[in-house]
Order: C-alpha cells, then sequence, then structure tokens
C-alpha cells in the first residue's frame, strides 16, 4: 500500500526535478497515456505523446461511469473540478424490473474516500476534452495522427520509428495504445482480448428529469438495460445482450436495433428510447477480457491500461483500473530506483494484484448472466471487489 495522498493538494505536490534528462515516449492518448503524461511531466521529465487518432480521439464514445477510485486519480492529475462541473454526481444505482418497477435501490461505495462523491456520469468526449487539455498544459510534446511503427532496443534505450519518417530515441516508451495494441505485439506479448460472448449497445440521450441515479433492469429482450446520468440535460443509456457478428448489423440499423431491445422496458425507458433516432450516436462493441500475465513489460518497453488488461463493463472498472495504472507506473519512475526490471516488474506486482480480482469478477458476473444462474451472488461479489478498491492502489 503506498502513503495516503488525501493530504496533498489538489493536483499533487510538486516533486523535484528529474535527477537527469529521461525522455519517455507514450503511445496512445486515451486515458492511461494521458495521465501518465500528465505525471511524468509533473516530474520535470520530457514526454512525447503520440496517438493515432487524427483528432485526439476526442470525438470517441457516448457515457463513462466513474466511480470514486477514477475520481481519487482525477484529483491527482489536476482534474477534479473540471470533471465535477462537467458531469453528474450520485450516490446510488437502482434495480429495476423491466415494466421499471423499483426493486430494490443501494448506496454506492465510496471507492475514493468519503471526501468524494461515490460516482460520476460523464460524456466520454468530454472527460477526454479535460486529459488532453491537461496534457497540453504540461508541456508533452503531442503528435496526433502519427503511430510508432518501428521499435529497436538497445543498452541505453528505446529507438522508434514513426509512419511519417521520423525517428526519435528514448529512455522508455509507455504502450497505452488500447485494446488492440500494435506495441504489445511488436515486442512480442502473446496475450489478446478473447470475447466473453455478450455484446453491448450503447448511446447518448437527453436525461428525463426524473433520472438521478443508475438504474439496471435485468432480463426482459436484453440481460440488462440500464442508464446513467451524464449531466444535467444528458444521460448514456444501454442494453446488454449475446454478442453478434457485427458483419450481420450495418451501421444504419444501429438506431433501429437498439430500439427494438429498448422497447420492452417501461419506466423511464420510453422517453429514452423515443430518442434513439440517429444511428451515428449509437455504437456497438463486443464484451472482452484479456490480462496479460507474468510482466508488463519487455526491456525497456512498459504497457499500461487496456493494452495490458480489459475486462466487460459490468463493474464500471475499465477507465478506473487504466488510471490507477498510470499513477503507480508514474510513482515509480518518479522514485528513486533505477529504471530496470525490477522496477517495472514490481509495476506488473502490484498492479496484478488489484487488476486481476476487477477482471475475473467482471467476467464472472456476466458468465452467469449467460449460464442463468439463478443462486449467483452478484451483490455480494460486488461489494467485495468494490471494498478492496477503497485501498489506496
Amino acid at each position: 500500500m503506498t502513503p495516503d495522498r488525501h493530504d496533498r493538494p489538489e493536483g499533487g505536490s510538486t516533486p523535484a526535478p528529474a535527477r537527469h534528462s529521461r525522455k519517455v515516449l507514450v503511445i496512445g492518448g486515451g486515458s492511461a497515456g494521458n495521465a501518465v503524461t500528465i505525471l511524468l511531466r509533473r516530474a520535470g521529465i520530457a514526454v512525447d505523446l503520440v496517438e493515432a487518432e487524427a483528432d485526439g480521439n476526442t470525438t470517441a464514445g457516448s457515457g463513462i461511469t466513474l466511480q470514486g477510485n477514477a475520481l481519487r486519480v482525477l484529483r491527482e492529475l489536476g482534474v477534479w473540478e473540471e470533471v465535477r462541473a462537467a458531469g453528474y454526481a450520485f450516490g446510488s444505482a437502482g434495480i429495476t424490473a423491466p415494466d421499471g418497477t423499483v426493486l430494490h435501490v443501494a448506496d454506492d461505495l465510496r471507492t475514493g474516500g468519503d471526501d468524494l462523491p461515490a460516482t460520476v456520469g460523464m460524456r466520454r468526449p468530454r472527460l477526454q476534452r479535460i486529459l488532453v487539455e491537461a496534457v497540453r498544459a504540461s508541456g508533452a510534446s503531442v503528435r496526433l495522427g502519427t503511430r510508432a511503427t518501428a521499435l529497436e532496443q538497445d543498452t541505453t534505450g528505446v529507438l522508434v520509428r514513426f509512419g511519417d519518417g521520423t525517428e526519435g530515441h528514448y529512455d522508455l516508451v509507455v504502450a497505452a495504445d488500447g485494446l488492440g495494441s500494435a506495441t504489445r505485439k511488436a515486442i512480442g506479448v502473446e496475450a489478446a482480448p478473447e470475447p466473453t460472448g455478450m455484446a453491448i449497445w450503447r448511446v447518448t440521450a437527453p436525461r428525463p428529469a426524473g433520472v438521478t441515479r443508475a438504474d439496471l433492469a435485468y432480463g426482459g429482450p436484453a440481460y440488462i438495460a440500464g442508464y446513467c446520468p451524464t449531466g444535467d440535460t444528458t444521460l448514456y443509456a444501454f442494453v446488454v445482450e449475446d454478442s453478434r457478428d457485427r458483419a450481420d448489423i450495418p451501421p444504419r440499423t444501429y438506431a433501429a436495433e437498439m430500439r427494438r431491445l429498448t422497447a420492452g422496458y417501461g419506466g423511464h425507458w420510453p422517453e429514452i428510447t423515443a430518442h434513439i433516432t440517429d444511428p451515428a450516436l449509437v455504437n456497438y462493441t463486443w464484451f472482452d477480457r484479456m490480462l496479460v500475465e507474468g510482466a508488463w513489460h519487455r526491456g525497456r518497453v512498459v504497457l499500461a491500461g487496456d493494452a495490458a488488461h480489459c475486462c466487460p463493463p459490468t463493474l464500471a472498472q475499465g477507465a478506473a483500473m487504466s488510471l490507477e495504472d498510470a499513477l503507480v507506473l508514474a510513482e515509480l519512475l518518479t522514485g528513486p530506483e533505477p529504471w530496470d526490471d525490477a522496477l517495472f516488474q514490481a509495476y506488473y506486482e502490484r498492479r496484478v494484484r488489484r487488476v486481476r480480482p476487477v477482471v475475473e469478477a467482471s467476467v464472472r458476473i456476466g458468465r452467469w448472466q449467460l449460464d442463468g444462474d439463478r443462486d449467483a451472488d452478484v451483490p455480494g461479489l460486488m461489494a467485495r471487489t468494490m471494498t478492496m478498491l477503497r485501498e489506496l492502489p
């Protein structure tokens, strides 16, 4: 366990400058890549960040549920007040019947500590813009629409060649390039995402006035139908079903397909369903699971975020685990120990004992639903996992 950070001023205290000039390449501008960039720059380490998407990945996605342990990292990054203003904080979750009847309302555990909300829902593109703005303010060098195409390691670091014909030499490369990480493959890590058998439809819609928390309906036309407020006037809604061949679902039909599923639910759903009209606002993805075993590094290339692990969103912990990776990795890189195999292995061992239970619990909850297991202790498993997450990473 690391020392408690709650007594630090927001954004963290400013560490002393790096002892000698070091340069890090971060590949991928998602949650993990942006967060580690901000933290390393704060310590005076030079960082180049490259992101394959030309828009900086600021338009992708619908909504995101951020639980307290994710908010704790966002506070350390110095962006909590912006997140608070842009999102919608709430402290409970409802379980409903498919017809909308509320069966149970439970208080969410404050996994980030009692001084942070239990949960904040927000638009995913808005969170990404907040992080991108913080990266730029940090003084990092950012290149969009750029990919690392080759990595050559030697005793002094990593020579990286980019798709635009340029190259650079770095003391360390952080591979935060997501689920399909090309860097993970390039360094010989054989792990790859595996479908779990479920898929999810997501959409952004206006928020009915009565929606002030997340609600989940189990059963009906889908395994789960849920929604989460993301602001004063918005929410994101989702339905979980068996995965289908994506080739059989043309994108132009996405809105109609999601409406077909949500039409079977009552309560606030008719009002939400009426706004599912634009297929461009609907996204459809499979649930995947992956956990890289043994080590998250090869030489001076280190994996973080979805490049190292992923899980279904049944616990809403994907972004939180990625943000925590960045926090722990940056803490180790800015400490007194040399950048060597022992340090990178310490990073893996600290993270895997926390990430593994989240991945396993997230997958198990989905498996129970796929198997129709009526004796499954979903509330108990969720409570045990979330209680563990109250501890600092």
